[in-house]
């Protein structure tokens, strides 16, 4: 056990965020942010002080999993660096924690002391190039052979792809008839190995400090390294995502820290008309959304605390890991607008803050379930519970549901309303999102009961009460459309001139 894992969490988060903000300033300035890649050193250095011991058991000479410091360090990264955040975020949520919980003593000794010793890093193989939101149809596959297990296969969009030490790789048994299992398979892959090759890197439109790429496998692992389910290979990839869902709050409190922190000090410098632009409404408005999206992430970190552990199943916490995923990231894009918005043409630059925050966020809606899709199943969720319990009164509904029960008083009056369960998709998107705005508030209204500063807890369930009143304004309007695919014929407006 070294120093860095024996010291208290505040010392040990403090020495991170001065050794971050020294590298940065030496390796990493705001020009080399627009360049592809890591500096040579510059994992090295960030490496350390072991930040990666939070993920680790004790036993193996880590700090013991606790989830407040998994979090705790995700903030202080992703304060300084998303991509580094992430970074973090891919190695602990995607590859750690899954090891701790799943591999052989033997396994986890090998890996967690290469991670403590040797500055290894590791990642997640899942995503195919046919196979995204639809990953139980992947086509990579295994099949047993003398030595372990023969696995084949493309994944692509890997973080950390050409990098990483260590993989975690999904695949699906073959069968005697030559088919493959509904069932996904883990295989612990690590470079001894071989039989991983990067076939191309791709130009991602952001995150630029993270390679990601297109990787052909072709590799014989042997029998250990194949990881045990409790239960069933789809029950263990719902518990490893759910789980890591649940700790997205973790990048996210870093990343709205920094954008409010910026937000603040630019418009208070920033005159525009002879007075400060903070004072103006509009303005203050921006602030007091992205203030709330500040708020509204601390309570999905006090939440998400109590959850989250590896010692808990989280494959059946669905409903709290999609709206936790989906609100934050939400949130993150919205105020990495909003901070562009405010800081005007100097922010749409690479280089600067405000338009890096920008295209690095987005891509945390479409990762781990496109928010959509998460809106969507929130909405299936809660109707598939409104119809065992045979109730049909949304209003009444929330008012007994553990996730919305503190918070369904401040709708009454709008969900006062029979739900017809015959939803259209666009539809249960919508209410989706005003599902999953009123499930934080209750996480909101929690976390006052913490101690939590009373007049941003205010702050934050007015503006969430607006966004939820605003969707299901729109969700209760049965206007709808549909795309005219035959446009071209009779659309030009230059004959519509003509004619008149």
């Amino acid at each position: 056990m070294t120093s860095a894992t024996r010291a208290p969490l505040e010392t040990f988060l403090a020495d991170l965020q001065a050794r971050l903000q020294s590298i940065f300033q030496s390796l990493y300035d705001d020009r080399r942010a627009t360049r592809r890649g890591m500096p040579t050193d510059f994992l090295d250095q960030a490496l350390q002080s072991v930040p990666l011991s939070v993920f680790i058991p004790s036993r193996f000479g880590g700090r013991g999993q606790h989830v407040h410091e998994c979090l705790a360090l995700l903030e202080a990264c992703s304060y300084e660096s998303l991509p580094l955040s992430l970074t973090m975020g891919i190695n602990g949520a995607l590859f750690l924690q899954p090891v701790s919980r799943y591999a052989e003593e033997t396994v986890q000794h090998e890996v967690f002391s290469r991670f403590m010793e040797h500055k290894a890093i590791g990642g997640l193989m899942i995503t195919e190039p046919d196979f995204g939101s639809d990953a139980l149809q992947m086509r990579t596959s295994f099949r047993q052979v003398d030595r372990g297990y023969h696995v084949r296969g493309t994944k692509h969009w890997g973080g950390l792809t050409g990098r990483a030490d260590f993989w975690l790789l999904t695949a699906r048994g073959e069968t005697e008839r030559g088919d493959l299992e509904r069932s996904i398979s883990f295989f612990v892959w690590d470079k001894s190995i071989g039989g991983i090759d990067v076939e191309e890197y791709f130009d991602s439109l952001g995150l630029y400090m993270i390679p990601y790429g297109r990787n052909q496998i072709d590799a014989v692992l042997p029998a250990e390294r194949r990881l045990s389910p409790q239960t069933s290979g789809v029950r263990m990839l719902l518990d490893l995502l759910h789980r890591s869902r649940l700790q997205f709050p973790g990048m996210a409190m870093g990343f709205l820290r920094r954008l409010l922190d910026e937000a603040i000090s630019h418009t208070r410098s920033r005159r525009v008309g002879g007075r400060p632009l903070a004072d103006y409404d509009q303005v203050q408005d921006r602030l007091a959304a992205l203030q709330a999206s500040y708020t509204a992430c601390s309570a999905m970190c006090a939440f998400t605390t109590g959850i989250a552990g590896v010692e808990n199943d989280c494959s059946t916490a669905a409903l709290p890991a999609n709206t936790i995923k989906s609100v934050v990231t939400d949130m993150m894009q919205s105020g990495a607008q909003s901070l562009l918005q405010l800081v005007g043409a100097k922010g749409y630059r690479l280089d600067h803050i405000a338009g890096r925050a920008v295209v690095d966020s987005r891509p945390f809606q479409i990762f781990e379930g496109s928010n959509d899709i998460l809106y969507q199943q929130i909405s299936e969720s809660i109707l598939k519970s409104m119809s065992k319990l045979r109730e049909s009164n949304l209003y009444r509904f929330l008012r007994g549901f553990d996730l919305t029960v503190r918070a369904a008083d401040y709708f009454k009056s709008i969900t006062d309303f029979t739900l017809d369960p015959d939803v259209p998709q666009r539809k249960m998107v919508e209410l989706g999102r005003a599902f999953s705005r009123i499930i934080t508030m209750q996480m909101v209204i929690d976390l006052a009961d913490r101690g939590f500063r009373r007049d941003l807890v205010d702050n934050c369930l007015a503006i969430l009460t607006r966004d939820v009143k605003a969707l299901l304004a729109s969700f209760t309007d049965p206007a709808s459309a549909a795309v005219v695919e035959d446009y071209r014929d009779g659309s030009s407006w230059l004959a519509a001139l003509a004619n008149s």
